[in-house]
């Protein structure tokens, strides 16, 4: 009995022809820009941005400040000052050079790996340590209104960031949305559902995944067998690239035609930029226990940080002199900013609840009663 025929007996309908195989064959590009000593890799000089010396230094002067806020923040989490965090160092160029890509009225949307570029975006340094000390207030800055607070559930920001970008849709904004997770989020249910809703709807919404080799102690390699990650895209029919991660230069590009095409009707891009989390998953883990110190100094060697100060002095743009400014510079933000999140004191400890609905719902509102309730009850050590 044919296909045909057997439907027809079941009573179902004929299939609409014969099926064919899908075409099998495809291809990743990968785009770096800058070699590990800041020099232009060889036939890169086409797509080499045009940024001025001014959105360099910009650039590079959020990365430096991320590498400082980082370091600062592991001593004051040493000490007891602040409670856990997840560390950033080595991966800066992915979201600093991301926000130098946009707009002040495209919505930046991240996980919890991207210091950089939320102090880029303008959140004021105090907030991440208001933040890693458990206070509410740290999630909102004046200005923040298109930044999004930290995701810490892995994937779930996805989600939002296609909604938003749907809406922008709707309401026809020239803006797009740029959505930071990293390579642990592409082994989650929701990063299927917000790509697939991403491009069946042609959302303008930026993915960028920053592969930074484990999730947790998980390696890439044991998360999937796609020789890249940005090859997932092409089961969404939407266009993706891998890029040099460590390459602040070519994540700029990457991100920059991608919210242009974004931005123009042309929907959503998926961005794999290759990085290393150089310390750390947080600080309640040991990466020694899983990965090796040689691992760790191969990556060393790509430093973002380095390579692009390299090529920022070669242009005449950047010196020695200038470098020990900044650097007291940030020194001092930095030292402003412990002291105003030591002194701050007028917190409100229930202010998650404010934030559940848009209005305040009764159920919401018992929820609140009984947790002030055993907050007055627990034993206050002076």
């Amino acid at each position: 009995m044919s296909v045909d025929s057997a439907c027809q007996a079941a009573g179902g309908p004929s299939p609409p022809g014969r099926l064919e195989l899908a075409d099998q064959t495809f291809h990743i590009g990968h785009l770096q820009i800058l070699d590990e000593n800041g020099a232009l890799v060889a036939g890169s000089a086409g797509r080499a941005p045009e940024l001025s010396p001014d959105q360099l230094i910009r650039l590079y002067r959020g990365m430096v400040l991320a590498r400082a806020v980082d370091d600062r923040l592991l001593k004051l989490q040493r000490q007891g000052r602040i409670g856990t965090f997840a560390p950033a160092t080595g991966q800066e160029a992915v979201s600093c050079a991301g926000v130098i890509a946009m707009r002040p009225s495209d919505w930046f949307v991240g996980s919890f790996r991207e210091l950089g570029g939320r102090l880029l975006r303008g959140e004021p340094i105090e907030q991440a340590f208001l933040y890693y000390n458990g206070h509410e207030e740290g999630n909102t800055f004046a200005g923040g209104e298109r930044t999004l607070p930290v995701a810490v559930i892995i994937a779930c920001q996805m989600l939002h960031a296609v909604g938003l970008a749907y809406a922008m849709k709707l309401k026809r904004e020239d803006a797009a949305v740029v959505c930071f997770f990293g390579d642990g989020a592409t082994s989650e249910g929701d990063f299927h559902e917000a790509m697939n809703f991403a491009a069946v709807w042609q959302a303008p919404v930026v993915f960028v995944c920053a592969n930074n080799q484990w999730a947790i102690s998980l390696p890439r390699e044991k998360q999937t067998r796609s020789r890249t990650l940005a090859q997932k895209a092409i089961a969404y029919e939407m266009p993706g690239l891998q890029v040099d991660g460590n390459d602040a230069l070519a994540v700029y590009q990457a991100t920059h035609e991608a919210l242009e095409r974004a931005r123009s009707g042309g929907g959503p891009t998926f961005i794999e930029a290759v990085t290393y989390r150089l310390r750390m998953h947080t600080t309640a883990d040991d990466p020694k226990r899983y990965r090796t110190d040689e691992e760790v100094k191969a990556w060393e060697r790509r430093d973002p940080i380095p390579r692009l100060r390299k090529h920022l002095a070669a242009r005449g743009v950047w010196n020695d002199e200038m470098q020990v400014n900044l650097d007291e510079e940030i020194r001092k933000e930095i030292e402003d900013a412990v002291k105003k999140f030591e002194e701050a004191a007028d917190f409100k400890p229930d202010a998650p609840f404010d934030h559940v609905f848009g209005v305040r719902h009764p159920r919401i509102e018992e929820q609140r009663a009984d947790f002030l309730a055993n907050l007055s009850r627990e034993p206050r050590h002076e």
